[in-house]
């Protein structure tokens, strides 16, 4: 069979064909693609944000240490902060803030009480207040580093659980926790190495502290003044400590449905601790209402305001008049807040069906100085709140109760009004104008503030419970609680009756003109009798219903 022949061209075309590379397939059309790595910065940004938050988390649930440091019991705890320092938290004074180092973390330490058998030692043997300081700088010494130990573990801990929570990896979760040991090994550092021990001289006052120097001089001169410094604060431990225990159980009171109960407070000079005695008067004595005469700050500071905030939650309407001590914009700031009534220049309100009317003290002196003229303008403000009663009465809604602040203010009510409230002058009083008005003064709630520890003893805290007739909203008996008072931690309730309301007198339902001036009941107010076993000092106020009522009108109580 004969062969076909090819020709030599299309053989050699056909072997150079042969010979070429095959195409390369696209394989990205079957291949997926393989996801884009993370940016490594953004991965060191999110483990340094979980380091960070995983170690605060772990030094808010076990950061701290209780440490006793001299006569006081402290806790210890490390923050993270921006400036970093030291911040000591006394309560209910305030605080005070040193520029100790610059870190990253800040020293927070929190003076929950004084230890009174410690107190009482210093001041039983003055001539330990010699090794105080070497004491305190011992427990101190203890207490920080008992608190960095505890810190590492806590840092690490948290960080280390978030990672893992976060990764689910344990080597990032490692790796977590051994940067926040670094980080805070790091702070530690800055911290020794930037540590001023002469903040000490500068410190920065707040609350009731800030005016400490004017209680034990400034920092200055009690390094240079050290002797006298240590008398002082040897009075100042006894007094406060003191004012810690005066937080005796007051008695239960059971309420009389034919009552309405006020409660009178005045010159809290911005001591803290009178919200917390304010709440439990107000649950204790089933309060409907609050009155406040003024004085509630020292300054009247918008810085101030914060203070006036647990108004909100002491469970009754307040009604304020200002003080001398209070601004027009510590007022502003009431007027916004709910539950809160403002009274100035006569206005009226009607509170748990008594009706209220105040007006604000004319003069601003927050330090205390005279002005020229003030008799003058509290007559002139009394003046003006009379013409108001005057007014309200005409318009067939008459006040039952005034209020002012100055007691000079108040006394140009008498007569259109059957009960005025008045503060200013730190201790309580009571009497009856000549035109028939019960002018009644109300100590300070606040014990004076910071100058309760000022003077030998630290000053009483006083308030007053009114039982308001709640058909006539006559007074009917008010109840004077004094806590502590003369360096004794008691407490005192003493019932007082009016002397209409007393058995066997005539009762006088409203102020009428005429020389009826002096006490109504008969002894000077303050000078309870001894009150029979059993006798009920929160019983419901009457005639009739205070069998341990004496000659004088009073009954007392007095609690360790």
């Amino acid at each position: 069979m004969a062969r076909a022949r090819v020709p030599a061209a299309a053989l050699n075309r056909l072997k150079a064909a042969r010979r070429k590379p095959a195409p390369r397939r696209d394989r990205t059309r079957h291949v997926p693609e393989l996801a884009a790595r993370p940016n490594p910065w953004v991965r060191a940004l999110g483990l340094t944000a979980v380091v960070l938050l995983g170690a605060w988390l772990g030094l808010l649930v076990v950061g701290d240490v209780r440490v006793p440091v001299g006569p006081m019991d402290t806790t210890m705890t490390l923050r993270p902060s921006v400036t970093g320092g030291t911040k000591i938290n006394v309560s209910p004074l305030g605080a005070l803030t040193l520029d100790s180092h610059n870190a990253p973390v800040r020293l927070d330490v929190n003076v929950d009480q004084l230890d009174p058998v410690r107190s009482q030692a210093l001041v039983d043997h003055p001539e330990r207040l010699s090794g105080l300081q070497d004491e305190v700088a011992r427990d101190v010494e203890h207490g920080t580093l008992d608190l960095a130990l505890r810190s590492c573990v806590a840092v690490v801990t948290g960080a280390t659980a978030l990672g893992l929570a976060v990764y689910r990896r344990p080597r990032r979760a490692l790796a977590a926790g051994g940067l926040a040991l670094a980080l805070l090994a790091a702070s530690g550092a800055t911290a020794f190495a930037t540590w001023n021990p002469n903040s000490v001289l500068e410190p920065r006052f707040s609350g009731l502290l800030s005016s400490a120097p004017s209680i034990v001089g400034n920092a200055r001169s009690i390094v240079t003044e050290f002797d006298v410094y240590q008398q002082e604060l040897a009075r100042l431990v006894t007094n406060v400590t003191k004012l810690y225990d005066v937080t005796s159980t007051l008695p239960a009171y059971q309420p009389d449905p034919t009552t309405v109960r006020v409660l009178h407070v005045s010159d809290i000079h911005l001591n803290p601790a009178s919200w917390k005695i304010i709440a439990s008067l107000v649950e204790q004595y089933k309060v409907d209402v609050i009155v406040d005469s003024g004085d509630t700050m020292d300054h009247g500071t918008a810085a101030e305001n914060g203070f006036l905030d647990p108004i909100a939650t002491l469970g009754a309407p307040y009604v304020w008049v200002r003080g001398n001590h209070d601004s027009r914009v510590t007022q502003r700031y009431l007027e916004r807040m709910k539950n809160v009534h403002v009274l100035d220049d006569g206005r009226a309100v009607t509170v748990a069906g008594v009706r209220f009317a105040g007006i604000g003290d004319p003069q601003f002196t927050p330090d205390r100085s005279g002005v020229p003229g003030v008799e003058q303008s509290e007559e002139a403000a009394g003046a003006r709140l009379a013409e108001a009663l005057r007014e309200q009465k005409a318009e067939g809604a008459p006040v039952d109760v005034a209020i002012a602040h100055e007691p000079s203010a108040a006394r140009g009510t008498d007569g259109e009004v059957p009960l005025v409230l008045a503060g200013h002058l730190h201790h309580e009083g009571t009497e009856v104008m000549k035109q028939g008005t019960r002018l009644r003064i109300e100590g300070s709630t606040g014990g004076s503030g910071l100058r309760a520890v000022e003077g030998k003893y630290p000053d009483p805290i006083q308030a007053s419970i009114l039982y308001l007739d709640r058909d006539t909203r006559r007074l009917q008996a008010w109840d004077e609680i004094k806590l502590g008072g003369l360096g004794l931690t008691t407490a005192e309730v003493s019932r007082h009756l009016p002397k209409e309301n007393q058995p066997g007198a005539a009762p006088s339902p409203s102020p009428s003109p005429g020389p009826t001036g002096g006490r109504t009941d008969g002894g000077p107010t303050g000078s309870p009798t001894g009150s029979p076993t059993g006798s009920p000092v929160g019983s419901p106020a009457g005639p009739s219903a205070s069998p341990s009522a004496g000659p004088s009108g009073t009954a007392s109580r007095r609690s360790p």
